[in-house]
């Protein structure tokens, strides 16, 4: 399993930490670089020298939203695997994230387990079976 080189758009702090601490504890990931809101999330993403295989993004954030990091970094040609988590997961929601190019869209508050379970799958190089943060 290749360890997966992590960005975290999470404003608040409480959960970023325990976000990191969760992943990093329990899966492959390393996490290189965090922001609290849209300008710095797309600034570090979009500097040719910064290079994360997953990012992860919550829809509200300090400032702008996670819609817009989203825009941005599907924008680019480097491919990165996008996921979005956000207490907002709403049907609605997770068809506009996915449209923006987000892979899944896991709700904070009962797809921890389906969101490190993806992880789990994605350093892993096999295919991902999880249907968990799609549309279904």
């Amino acid at each position: 399993m290749s360890q997966l080189r992590t960005f975290i758009v999470e404003d608040s702090p409480v959960i970023r930490e325990s976000l990191i601490a969760t992943l990093e504890e329990l899966v492959p990931v390393k996490v290189i670089g965090t922001a609290e809101d849209e300008t710095h999330a797309v600034e570090w993403l979009t500097e040719p020298k910064n290079h994360a295989d997953l990012v992860i993004v919550d829809i509200f954030l300090k400032a702008g939203s996670g819609l817009g990091v989203l825009r941005a970094v599907h924008a680019m040609a480097e491919h990165r695997n996008l996921v979005v988590l956000s207490n907002y997961a709403t049907k609605d929601m997770r068809r506009k994230c996915l449209e923006l190019g987000a892979h899944k869209v896991f709700d904070k508050s009962n797809e921890i387990d389906a969101l490190i379970q993806y992880c789990s799958e994605l350093a892993s190089g096999e295919p991902i079976t999880s249907t968990r943060g799609s549309l279904s």
